[in-house]
């Protein structure tokens, strides 16, 4: 049974910090592709990084410069360090691994920037 379990979200001012960690359990977690995604409320989630099983990265746009992804194999987990938050990267944020389509997801955690 494979399971991701996401922590390190809260509330924060607008140019603040966080970083996300997901622990993956259950799955040969280095030979798979990684990623975070978020989600608002009435809007469909959307890819914010991802991380290749050979460390090559992705961002979306908005995320760029503010955003990294990173990955430790040795202790099946990945991260997302944000910086410079904003209040529209309020989101639930959800690890992802192997893909959209292979169904593996974490509960989420909850990001909120706010003063």
């Amino acid at each position: 049974q494979v399971q991701l379990v996401e922590s390190g979200g809260g509330l924060v001012q607008p140019g603040g910090s966080l970083r996300l960690s997901c622990a993956v359990s259950g799955s040969s977690f280095s030979i798979y592709a990684m990623a975070w995604y978020r989600q608002v409320p009435g809007k469909q989630r959307e890819l914010v990084a991802g991380i290749t099983n050979k460390g090559s990265t992705n961002y979306a746009d908005s995320v760029k410069g503010r955003f990294t992804i990173s990955r430790d194999n040795a202790k099946n987990t990945v991260y997302l360090e944000m910086n410079s938050l904003k209040p529209e990267d309020t989101a639930v944020y959800y690890c992802n691994l192997g893909g959209p389509n292979l169904g593996h997801w974490g509960q989420g955690t909850q990001v909120t920037v706010s003063s």
